[in-house]
């Protein structure tokens, strides 16, 4: 399996870019991993989050199965996020793309092709932590399905 991260524009915290190069290393141990950065539009007006969104959709592949943040998605616990990637696995998905949209949100044709919607937290976080929280709780539940002393 694959696990694919989209998102607009690139991680500008760098102290945020390295957490999610570290866990990107450690997905890699068990996975096949990759970050795409999508282009960013530079203004907050609806045809930029449409000319954003289908940057985004261009970098989901038709077979993927798409999981998108999102605030009033399903909420798991690292245990239950565990349970989901074995089933996945045992499904045979061969690629996830985790979506997380920028701050002018998404357009409804990349809200539409979500498969699922994942509520990281009900904290607001900016869009750069979120991207390291996901990141991480995906290593974690790796970590958690090969019995490494990582979840406690």
């Amino acid at each position: 399996m694959r696990l694919r991260f989209i998102w607009p524009g690139k991680t500008k915290d760098e102290r945020l870019r390295s957490l999610i190069d570290e866990y990107a290393i450690r997905l890699s141990r068990f996975t096949r991993c990759e970050v795409v950065e999508v282009k960013e539009s530079r203004t907050r007006d609806r045809t930029a989050v449409n000319k954003e969104s289908r940057r985004i959709l261009e970098a989901i592949e038709d077979s993927t199965l798409a999981v998108l943040l999102d605030l009033n998605g399903r909420e798991w616990s690292s245990q239950e996020l565990a349970s989901q990637m074995r089933r996945w696995e045992n499904d045979a998905v061969k690629e996830i793309a985790v979506v997380i949209g920028g701050p002018n949100g998404l357009s409804p044709a990349v809200q539409s092709r979500a498969d699922l919607r994942w509520g990281l937290t009900r904290l607001t976080l900016t869009h750069e932590m979120a991207r390291v929280l996901a990141i991480e709780q995906l290593y974690r539940a790796y970590a958690i399905n090969r019995g490494l002393p990582y979840q406690k």
